[in-house]
């Protein structure tokens, strides 16, 4: 199993579904960052408590806020222009890999916060996505994820 965030995140990302769950879950305002953590925190059976979950959230907002939504917002903002237009493909390209360099930062950020915590503290996986998913966030994408994560876990 991989232990590395960035590494499950990059394994979990490539199952069948996951792309699209983490879409949708996005375009509801779900931090899909925080939902990759979660799953990972749920396979290395972490105790998921609020005072865990809030620190998670307080090292995710305000570097989503400031780093990744203005470059996704950019990104997305040059989508129909690109269409037509090489030059601008290409740095709306460039745009793109800053913003999975912007979230591969994210998710060190939350494993650095996540560190100290012990593994192995539960037998059965913790409500880690249920606790940083927000109010808008689709349970049936959530259930995506965990499904998932059985066949990067495996």
């Amino acid at each position: 199993m991989p232990t590395d965030l960035w590494r499950f995140a990059e394994t979990l990302y490539q199952r069948p579904g996951i792309e699209a769950a983490c879409l949708h879950l996005q375009a509801q305002g779900a931090d899909v960052c925080l939902l990759l953590c979660a799953t990972w925190l749920e396979t290395q059976r972490i105790s998921c408590t609020a005072e865990r979950a809030e620190a998670l959230r307080n090292v995710a907002h305000a570097w989503r806020q400031q780093v990744v939504v203005p470059l996704r917002q950019l990104r997305q903002s040059w989508r129909e222009a690109a269409q037509g237009d090489i030059a601008l493909a290409q740095l709306r390209e460039q745009v793109k890999q800053l913003e999975l360099a912007a979230e591969r930062e994210q998710l060190q950020r939350l494993a650095a916060c996540a560190e100290s915590w012990p593994s192995g503290e539960t037998q059965a996986p913790s409500n880690w996505l249920e606790s940083l998913a927000g109010d808008a966030a689709d349970r049936a994408a959530l259930q995506t994820l965990r499904n998932a994560v059985k066949h990067v876990t495996d």
